[in-house]
Parts: C-alpha cells; sequence; structure tokens
C-alpha cells in the first residue's frame, strides 16, 4: 500500500508544473534595484528601430532584410568585458541582454534556426561572451526572449505582426511553440545557470516550460508588472521593474536621438526605489560593438553618484510616505535606517559648501535621531576656514529639521547637479493619513 501511494505521490510531482517565481528569488531580484538593458540586433547596421520594421512590411523588404543584413554585422570592436566593467561601475547588478528580439534573429549559437549570429561575418556566439564576462563581474546574468518570430512567421507563410493573429500566439501556433521551447532550452542550458528571464511576448506554455529547466529562474516580464518608458504615479505591489531608454530609441539610433541628462537618470532612480521598482536602463551598442559614447557618459555620471550613494538603493523598501516636495525616500529592508533624496533643481540649488535648513515632514525623530550626508563626512569643506560643517538635527511633531552643509566636491567647478542623500538612523516614517489616528495610539503606548 505504502509503495502504491508513494507511486501515486511521484507522479503526482512529475506532473506538477511551477506556475510563479520562487518569493525567496523574487526578494533577492527586487534587492538587486538597478540593471542593464542591452538592446543589440541584426538591423543596428540599418539605425533603424529593433525588429518592428518588419511588421507589416513587403515580402520585398522582409527577404531583403533576412538575406541581406547578416553580411553587414561585424562588430570588430565588440568587447562584453569592458561593457560589464562599466555596468559595474555605475552600480548595475543584473544585466538583460536581447538574445532574440522579434525579428527572430538569434544573437547565440542556435540548432534551430540558420538565421543567427554564426552565419555573419562574425561568427562568435554574442551571448555566450556577454553571459561569460557579466558574470565574471558579479553581475546576475538575464536573457531577454521574444516568443514572437518574425522570421518563423514569414518562413512558414504567416502574417509578421504581433497580437494580431492566432499564428502570433505560441499557444495557438504548435510549431512556434516548439521552434521556441527549443531556443529557450538552448539558452537556459548552454551557457551556465540563467537567473533572470525576460519574456517579451506572450508566454503561456513557454514560462512554465522554462521554470521546469530552472525553477530558481526569476521570470520578470510575462511574470511581474514591467512597464516601459514610464513609472507609476503610486508605488506599486512588488516586484515591478520600470524598463527606460537613454535616448527615444532602444536601439541604436545614429540620427535625431537626444539623450536623457545624468541627473534626470539619477532622479529616475531614485523615484523608482521610492516606489518599491527596479530600475532596468538600456544601452543601444553601435554596429561596431561599441557603446555609444553619449551613454558611456552617462553611466559613468551615474558611476560617480552611486560611488557615494549606493547603500540607498539596494536592499531598500519602500517608506510609508515615499516622497515629498524635492525629497524621495527609502529605507532599509531591516529598517534601521531611512534615506532622504534631496533632489536639485540646478547646481544653484543647495550648492557645494552652502548650508541648508530644511524639515523633513515625513520623519518623525527624537533625540536619538542622528543623520549623515552619504559619501560626505561633515567635518570641513575644502579651502574654508574655521568653518562649521557639522549637521545638526532637531525633532519635532512638525517633522524632522536638518541644517547641513552640501560638502561632496565632485567637479571642479563646483557644479554637480544631482541628489545629494542623508541617511537617517533612529527615526521613523509618518504614516499616511487614513493611519494617523493608529500612529498616534501607538506613540502613546511608548
Amino acid at each position: 500500500m505504502k509503495k502504491i501511494f508513494l507511486l501515486i505521490l511521484l507522479s503526482f510531482t512529475a506532473f506538477a508544473q511551477q506556475t510563479t517565481n520562487k518569493p525567496e528569488r523574487v526578494n533577492w531580484f527586487q534587492d538587486l534595484g538597478f540593471g542593464m538593458f542591452i538592446h543589440w540586433n541584426v538591423d543596428v547596421s540599418l539605425g533603424s528601430v529593433i525588429s518592428h520594421s518588419l511588421a507589416g512590411a513587403s515580402d520585398e523588404y522582409v527577404n531583403k532584410y533576412i538575406q541581406e543584413l547578416p553580411s553587414y554585422f561585424n562588430p570588430e570592436q565588440f568587447n562584453p568585458k569592458n561593457w560589464a566593467k562599466l555596468a559595474k561601475l555605475a552600480g548595475m547588478k543584473y544585466v538583460v541582454f536581447t538574445a532574440k528580439h522579434h525579428a527572430g534573429f538569434a544573437m547565440f549559437q542556435t540548432k534551430t534556426t540558420p538565421f543567427n549570429v554564426m552565419n555573419t561575418p562574425f561568427k562568435r556566439d554574442i551571448t555566450k561572451e556577454i553571459v561569460e564576462a557579466f558574470r565574471a563581474e558579479g553581475i546576475a546574468v538575464g536573457i531577454y526572449f521574444s516568443p514572437d518570430d518574425f522570421y518563423y512567421l514569414h518562413t512558414h507563410k504567416q502574417p509578421i505582426g504581433r497580437a494580431q493573429d492566432p499564428a502570433h500566439y505560441p499557444k495557438t501556433n504548435p510549431g512556434l511553440m516548439e521552434y521556441d521551447k527549443a531556443q529557450l532550452k538552448e539558452l537556459l542550458t548552454q551557457y551556465g545557470k540563467i537567473d533572470i528571464l525576460f519574456i517579451d511576448g506572450p508566454g503561456d506554455g513557454l514560462r512554465e516550460y522554462a521554470w521546469s529547466i530552472n525553477p530558481d529562474l526569476v521570470i520578470t516580464r510575462d511574470a511581474m508588472k514591467t512597464p516601459e518608458q514610464t513609472t507609476p504615479n503610486a508605488s506599486l505591489p512588488r516586484p515591478w521593474e520600470a524598463c527606460y531608454t537613454m535616448g527615444t530609441d532602444w536601439q541604436y539610433k545614429p540620427t535625431n536621438d537626444p539623450q536623457k541628462s545624468g541627473t534626470t537618470v539619477i532622479n529616475m532612480l531614485a523615484e523608482i526605489r521610492a516606489k518599491g521598482g527596479n530600475f532596468l536602463l538600456n544601452v543601444g551598442p553601435k554596429p561596431n560593438g561599441e557603446i555609444q559614447i553619449e551613454q558611456e557618459a552617462l553611466l559613468r555620471e551615474i558611476a560617480l553618484w552611486n560611488f557615494a550613494n549606493s547603500e540607498s538603493i539596494y536592499a531598500v523598501k519602500p517608506m510609508p510616505m515615499i516622497k515629498e516636495e524635492g525629497v524621495w525616500y527609502t529605507q532599509s529592508n531591516d529598517e534601521k535606517y531611512m534615506y532622504a533624496f534631496i533632489l536639485r533643481a540646478s547646481p544653484e540649488d543647495w550648492k557645494y559648501g552652502e548650508r541648508k535648513n530644511f524639515v523633513l515632514s515625513n520623519v518623525l525623530g527624537n533625540e536619538k535621531t542622528e543623520v549623515e550626508i552619504l559619501g560626505y563626512k561633515s567635518e570641513l569643506v575644502e579651502y574654508k576656514q574655521d568653518f562649521d560643517a557639522k549637521t545638526y538635527v532637531s525633532a519635532s511633531p512638525l517633522g524632522l529639521t536638518i541644517s547641513a552643509v552640501n560638502g561632496q566636491r565632485f567637479y571642479t567647478n563646483n557644479k554637480w547637479p544631482n541628489a545629494v542623500v542623508l541617511k537617517i538612523s533612529n527615526a521613523k516614517g509618518r504614516l499616511p493619513h487614513a493611519d494617523k489616528t493608529k500612529q498616534s495610539s501607538m506613540d502613546g503606548a511608548k
């Protein structure tokens, strides 16, 4: 009888499918906080929108795309070790690379299709080299995978598009499902254990298959909210991830592509983390394999800010009240520390060497409350004699009153424009209005 019961149990276990990310892996992912997205495809030589020029295109255009573009793909300056070192310097804890975008061009060695990077003049497995380079820097490895496959649809005489025809969904296109599964198996077994999978398209049947290969895999898109080019107005239930470009497009765009400022990106990082999300920031390498100099410069500005302030964005969670005018908040997971991101409209707003007095109305302090500026000791300002740079703190029912000096000297001209972060200990966050009665009773009980 015991044998029969055991066989039934084993049989049930064999057919049971994982249907969600493991909670402990979600917690791990949330603590990473900041990642690098990389969009790169065979059409980079044209500087076009990645893949989507095929949707609705003429047969002549599609055939030309498939037959001619691989011959132009030869990124002789490609050095993923440099990319990985730059990402690490910028404070990025994970990477997500477009192993296959919607066009169906595989940026990896595959037995499933001739439309892949090995059949270009470059003849190297780019995905393998990126995985190895980022893993060597201690950066978690993620794969972007599109279930949509315009090459497959075209060669099977099915209409090219997304979410417009039953053929576009693997669950209603058995051939596409088999094809996608074969590619996912290659991606999840050829390069060691993959940490993250970004399924950009209909994932029914594919996410379960991916988890059957690697139960510890964190699936982001298709299993959590991953808004593109937008941040929600309020904090969302975790986990979630905001995906942004530095310019106006995902892949390299040689013309009409103004890039965001470093201040804008840093403020976005503060806001997204305050709202409980991860920030996946995209780079679009050039056809020759180099990261655009404008995007490299942005990453180095972020690196400088993160060098001083990284404590405030990793292993943190939202405060009860996430913001007030000109300030975003996070708190450490153990709630021992709060971090206040003091935003600056320009370098003239809280100049270097200047004392500023302000009240953080969302922070309730006491006689033990302490405040420090991340990256600055608050003892001196360079070249100023007998100058009091100490931080003063006073608690009241109105909030935490702080008098502090901005003494971070990051630029020669003292025009560093980015957020100053305050680390606050022995204090608590004010609860939202609806919870103030509860908070008052808790305060009275102490």
